[in-house]
């Protein structure tokens, strides 16, 4: 039978748990399996789908402003007041008041000074557009050919593949 001895009882109670004490998941448990397994096929859909609605809320208040201010396309204030008017829209619906003056002194700053890069770039890149007098390096393996060098490559061809051009003409 059992005996009620309190010395007995004490040692009992001090005696550690049969099972022993499990260590702490490393940090890659914790958070790099999770991570690759949330991570879902469609994220760059939903991102891409967000820069779309954005981008056309911006481009469509940039261009309702030109209508309506009557100004040209390379206007800068166009940029800055179609910046203002979207970023408030977005800003409201995501953030309330304060979201919408964030998002409309963001959309403004990066949306003008985005406009204000492609006015600049514009010209350059008009010019290295228009250069004729690109020359490839020697072992490129795609060769422009001056009206000479194309006569001589066509009498070669006709020269090795005779039955081809029997079937051209």
């Amino acid at each position: 039978m059992e005996s009620n001895d309190p010395k007995k009882l004490s040692e009992e109670a001090i005696q550690p748990p049969a099972t022993p004490i499990q260590q702490a998941p490393s940090l890659s448990e914790r958070l790099l399996i999770p991570t690759l397994l949330a991570a879902h096929p469609n994220i760059p859909v939903t991102y891409a789908t967000n820069f779309a609605i954005v981008a056309g809320y911006y481009c469509g208040a940039r261009e309702l402003v030109r209508v309506t201010r009557k100004s040209e396309h390379g206007d800068l204030m166009n940029s800055a007041i179609g910046g203002l008017f979207s970023g408030a829209l977005l800003g409201r619906l995501q953030g309330g008041h304060r979201g919408a003056v964030r998002y409309s002194l963001a959309f403004a700053t990066l949306g003008t000074a985005f406009d204000y890069a492609s006015l600049r770039a514009k010209p350059i890149l008009e010019r290295v557009r228009n250069i004729d007098s690109i020359t490839l390096p020697v072992w490129f393996p795609i060769q422009i050919l001056d009206e000479e060098a194309l006569a001589k490559k066509k009498a070669q061809e006709q020269k090795l593949f005779p039955r081809l051009n029997k079937e051209k003409s």
